[in-house]
């Protein structure tokens, strides 16, 4: 299979999915210039969120939001902020079905768990939902998808029955922090209960933003039995 990779590399060349520009023989889809363009989320972040914040901070930091309410997920952390080459990678992800995009973005979330989450010992790996019918309109998920190469490359368990969307939400694109908890409350139900309890989990989508979709999730496996939820993204808006 890897000769035969190479083989079509070098019959038709790769192009970047943003730029158009030759991307080399096994390189993927995304050339070296627009990879270098990723702002890779270092320190100051919220300690339990993981939300940049500028300057310097040389003590443990909570965001104001964090300050003032407590999350269901344990912690969040993301590989990348939302911006430049990202956005234009994750909507051709999402909106253009560019799925093959999948294997260029798992060593960002592969390598933010291993950053920030080595001392968890995790169950399993599960993904933020789409309603069926948004699914079969999509004709796929993307978070399934990443959570999915994420499970295999980490060697863990992928639980794709284990959180279901029981109701169809708009996007919460356009919306602000209090409309996007009040737009997916109530919209996830567990499933497997039995297995749920007392399980750790790492639960996977493409971007967060404010949190309320993660937030919602975690505290829905929660209240199933789930000992512990953490949230992994590739980027961070």
């Amino acid at each position: 299979m890897h000769l035969g990779s190479t083989l079509l590399d070098l019959i038709y060349p790769r192009s970047c999915t943003v730029c158009g520009s030759e991307t080399g023989a096994g390189q993927g889809y995304i050339c070296w210039d627009c990879l270098a363009g990723f702002d890779v989320i270092s320190r100051p972040f919220c300690s339990v969120c993981g939300d940049p914040v500028e300057g310097m901070v040389e003590h443990e930091y909570r965001c104001s939001h964090c300050q003032k309410s407590r999350t269901a997920f344990d912690m969040a952390r993301s590989a990348v902020r939302y911006r430049g080459s990202v956005c234009a990678i994750l909507q051709s992800l999402k909106y253009s079905k560019q799925t093959f995009l999948v294997p260029d973005l798992l060593p960002f979330l592969s390598g933010c768990v291993s950053t920030h989450y080595s001392k968890v010992f995790f169950d399993g790996v599960v993904f933020v939902p789409l309603y069926p019918r948004k699914e079969r309109e999509r004709t796929f998920n993307q978070a399934r998808l990443l959570a999915r190469a994420l499970a295999r490359a980490m060697d863990l368990p992928f639980l794709p029955n284990c959180l279901e969307r029981t109701r169809y939400t708009v996007t919460q694109t356009d919306l602000d922090a209090a409309h996007r908890r009040a737009n997916v409350r109530g919209a996830f139900a567990p499933l497997n209960r039995k297995w749920l309890d007392g399980r750790t989990l790492l639960l996977v989508d493409d971007v967060m933003t404010t949190g309320a979709t993660v937030d919602e999730c975690a505290k829905v496996l929660k209240e199933a039995g789930a000992a512990g939820v953490f949230v992994v993204t590739v980027a961070r808006g």
